[in-house]
């Protein structure tokens, strides 16, 4: 299947993507955004508050090992995460219903633009003060009786359409 090693996968070109987990709870659903952000190649994954970090028997179960091949970065808040990636010159995206956010199947990413994504907690969804300082919010439109869907689901449809649009169709 020609998958790349630890090194190959540390070397090789990313996604301009970081993921950002701001207060998530599960170890498990930490432990599978750390598989797929492997799976499309996202250049971080920023590990926020209550977030547990590797090593972890927990995280591991369902990264499978992608804690070892993606990069991650402990922050005590999400708000110092988001400061840093301002000041590098991230585009900040909170994953948020909100008024006046952008559904998912007309935001278009932009070649030569870095990107950084927020996915909140389980409950309580990304913390206000965040998705304040965010450049915009996407909405993956939902049409069920539901309004919200697991965090882990929610980053691998996100991280897929930066895939599809930056990577995948070239």
């Amino acid at each position: 299947m020609q998958r790349l090693t630890i090194e190959e996968f540390r070397e090789a070109d990313k996604l301009p993507l970081i993921v950002v987990l701001d207060d998530v709870r599960s170890m498990y659903n930490i432990g599978s955004i750390f598989r797929t952000c492997d799976t499309f190649r996202v250049e971080a994954l920023y590990l926020c508050g209550i977030c547990q970090t590797p090593p972890s028997t927990e995280i591991h179960k369902t990264a499978l090992g992608a804690e070892d091949s993606v990069s991650w970065k402990y922050f005590k808040t999400t708000l110092e995460a988001v400061a840093e990636l301002k000041k590098e010159g991230y585009q900040i995206l909170s994953i948020e219903q909100v008024e006046h956010s952008t559904k998912l199947q007309i935001f278009i990413p932009q070649e030569g633009q870095r990107y950084a994504v927020i996915l909140g907690n389980e409950v309580k969804g990304v913390h206000q003060e965040v998705v304040d300082i965010s450049d915009g919010c996407l909405e993956i439109p939902q049409l069920g009786t539901k309004h919200s869907m697991n965090v882990s689901v929610t980053a691998g449809i996100i991280i897929y359409k930066f895939a599809e649009t930056l990577i995948l169709r070239r």
